[in-house]
């Protein structure tokens, strides 16, 4: 079994920030990418941005200069930074991570269960 667990959403006001985590525990071998993506109210999921295992990032267009994707390989901890938040930001926040796990040979998508962030005056 593989879980992942987001933390550190919330309510901030707009132009604050959040700092989210997302750790990834259980019979893990190795994990590729891992990243963040959102689901606003009647929304489709959306990508934020992703993270490789040698830490080379990649961020949707809303998302550059605001939010920064980070990563602790030995914790198999990814973080995401958000700065300057705007109200159009609220939604629930999903980890995610392509991994191998123990005995597997073959990568598959894991998911976190979200965390709420809302972001409004």
């Amino acid at each position: 079994q593989v879980q992942l667990v987001e933390s550190g959403g919330g309510l901030v006001q707009p132009g604050g920030s959040l700092r989210l985590s997302c750790a990834a525990s259980g019979s893990i071998f190795r994990i590729n990418l891992m990243g963040w993506y959102r689901q606003a109210p009647g929304k489709e999921r959306e990508l934020v941005a992703t993270i490789t295992s040698g830490g080379s990032t990649s961020y949707a267009a809303s998302q550059i200069g605001r939010f920064t994707i980070s990563r602790d390989n030995a914790k198999n901890t990814v973080y995401l930074q958000m700065n300057s938040l705007k109200p159009e930001d609220t939604a629930v926040y999903y980890c995610y991570a392509d991994l191998i796990r123990l005995g597997f040979s073959v990568a598959y998508d894991h998911w976190g269960q979200g965390t709420q962030v809302t972001v409004s005056s």
